[in-house]
């Protein structure tokens, strides 16, 4: 029998993508990250692998059977979610990536997310109250006053305050545009402009709970006599509790429970629909919920979109993380299940063999080791695009860095969300009927994985956001910055004179010209509807594109590298290639087509 080291990622694949691939040590050369250095990327590691096997591992199950509960008046959470939550921000975690100025480490994006991606495997319920708050930081950091961030914002940091997202209403869904919920000035106050709102908020993770001091929710909403649609929203400041002259939390706003919603996974995050100004609570002796305009008015959702865009990221590493978590609990399974024997043995009585050495079991895990590696290093590679954003030497390598992850961010999300969610689903059947037990964390990691094709924008809105906007931006400059890069990749590929690694940079150009061929095609119809009707489609068949490419980048690094673990990066690598990248063939021929089966389809015909 083998043992594995852990079972939530893999050190080692982490270590060779930060490492040996993204080459993070040499961030350390720029001046934001000077401080660091190998050494300390390596104990953040070490800190957070340690905090999510031994606080947030241990109440996985727990949290999933004993999910939140409301009793009218509190919402009452197992103890160990706070105590998690605490055990995160006292080591400094909710502020890794933040400037030293706020009590940050000012960590790379790429060891922050690297990081963060054990508390995601270790339990994503009772991760998801620091990934909002973090997400609520950032973008208070980059679009709130100075006194919004000192009053909000080093709370949040410091773990005293935790932050939630405010987006969706019953009634409009994903359909921000039709939103209801709107803010009447109220004067004006040191926080900036003061407002009232009312109104119902529906699928608000952390939106209720005894975890922090405060919450501090960011609502969208409107100001009466702004412009109809998307274009009339404005960003709110929604704390649960007014803050006192002090600072601290004050009399309770404006903002009261309605209800809880309940998961089919994921349960460990409290989930609430929220009302806002209902009169239940009355600050200062008058209705409505105490809100600060963020920014401009009707620029709420140019701001949400950077958290959003983080929180489409983050659920991508969650999908990846839980599929990742599964594969190798089914690993381990495998390795240790004797059953069988193999089938050119005709002797019963011989001893039988792990499952593992079974070929068909090997095709299981070789997949989801294909799909979780890859999340993962695409994953890792977008956050390695924010720190090139943030830090590249040059404005020009800013700004490419920029948009090539604005036209990755819709497959960061949901590529993960769809071939992850397989790997659990794979990881089930590994383990057989054990798998669809209780018993086993195998069923539970499905489960959780379930709601990531979902939330933060549906496999539907995405492709529709990388189809309609994203590959035709700045008339399709994302797109070719993009192919740019895989042509580099390609040329790599080919320069090792490795027969493998040049056949499949063959394949993969191949695959991108059909990319840019079928974008075209699906422009030149002229018809808007008919043009974006298979989005979905493009969205999968692009995201296997740059998964193949991202699998190239590995192979290319391990070339020329000895031992099991390149092996099974290069063993993976031929996978890709071999088994799913030819999927997207009958795909582009299906988009080539304009095919309109579903645009024609009626209603009355189902």
């Amino acid at each position: 029998m083998r043992r594995m080291t852990s079972k939530l990622i893999s050190r080692r694949d982490v270590e060779f993508l930060l490492y040996e691939w993204l080459d993070v040590a040499a961030l350390c050369n720029r001046r934001r990250y000077a401080d660091h250095s190998r050494e300390t990327f390596d104990s953040a590691l070490d800190t957070a692998e340690r905090i999510a096997t031994e606080v947030f591992l241990p109440h996985r199950r727990k949290s999933d059977v004993e999910e939140p509960e409301f009793d009218g008046e509190n919402v009452r959470l197992i103890p160990e979610v706070k105590a998690s939550f605490e055990a995160f921000a006292q080591a400094g975690l909710l502020a890794a990536g933040a400037d030293y100025e706020f009590g940050g480490m000012q960590l790379p994006t790429a060891v922050d997310k690297a990081c963060f991606a054990y508390f995601l495997a270790a339990n994503v319920g009772s991760a998801g109250y620091p990934l909002l708050t973090a997400a609520n930081a950032s973008l208070l950091l980059a679009h709130g006053t100075p006194a919004q961030i000192d009053a909000f914002v080093r709370p949040m940091l410091a773990g005293r305050f935790a932050g939630t997202m405010c987006l969706s209403e019953p009634q409009a869904g994903s359909s921000l545009s039709d939103i209801t919920t709107r803010a009447e000035p109220d004067g004006d106050s040191p926080l900036g402009a003061r407002y009232r709102v009312f109104g119902n908020k529906m699928w608000i993770s952390a939106g209720e709970h005894e975890i922090a001091g405060n919450i501090v929710h960011l609502v969208l909403a409107k100001i009466p006599g702004g412009p109809p649609g998307v274009k009339g929203i404005s960003l709110f400041i929604v704390p649960r509790r007014v803050l006192a002259a002090d600072g601290s939390p004050g009399e309770r706003n404006d903002v009261a429970l309605a209800g809880l919603n309940h998961k089919m996974g994921n349960r460990g995050t409290v989930n609430t629909l929220l009302n806002f100004g209902e009169g239940r609570f009355r600050p200062e002796g008058k209705a409505g919920a105490i809100g600060y305009l963020v920014g401009e008015p009707h620029r709420g959702l140019v701001y949400m979109f950077h958290m959003m865009n983080e929180a489409r990221i983050g659920v991508g590493l969650g999908a990846v993380a839980l599929g990742y978590a599964g594969y190798l609990e089914s690993l381990e399974y495998a390795r240790n299940r004797p059953q069988g024997r193999p089938i050119a043995s005709k002797d019963p009585a011989a001893p039988q063999v792990p499952i593992v050495e079974h070929a068909d079991v090997r095709r299981m895990l070789l997949a989801q080791k294909a799909y979780v590696e890859g999340g993962l290093a695409m994953n890792l590679y977008c956050a390695r695009l924010v720190d090139e954003q943030r830090t590249a030497e040059s404005p020009a390598a800013r700004a490419d860095a920029g948009m090539l992850l604005e036209i990755l961010t819709p497959i960061a999300k949901s590529w993960p969300s769809q071939w992850c969610l397989a790997a659990n689903d794979l990881a089930i059947q590994v383990l057989g009927g054990y798998g669809y037990t209780r018993d086993y964390p195998v069923e539970q990691l499905y489960r959780d994985n379930r709601l990531n094709p979902i939330h933060e924008g549906t496999h539907g809105i995405q492709g529709l956001d990388l189809l309609g906007r994203k590959v035709t931006m700045e008339h399709g400059r994302a797109l070719q910055l993009l192919g740019s890069e895989v042509a580099k990749t390609m040329a790599r590929a080919r320069a090792t004179g490795d027969a493998d690694l040049a056949a499949y940079a063959a394949d993969l150009g191949r695959v991108v010209g059909r990319v840019v061929e079928t974008t075209r095609v699906l422009y030149a119809a002229g018809d808007v509807d008919r043009t974006l009707a298979n989005a979905t489609v493009y969205l999968e068949a692009f995201g296997h594109v740059v998964l193949a490419w991202t699998w190239l980048e590995q192979a290319c690094a391990a070339h020329g590298k000895s031992g099991d673990f390149y092996d099974g990066k290069r063993q993976a690598c031929r996978y890709f290639f071999r088994w799913e990248l030819p999927r997207t063939g009958p795909q582009f021929d299906l988009l080539a087509s304009l095919d309109d089966t579903t645009l024609a389809m009626r209603d009355d015909w189902f």
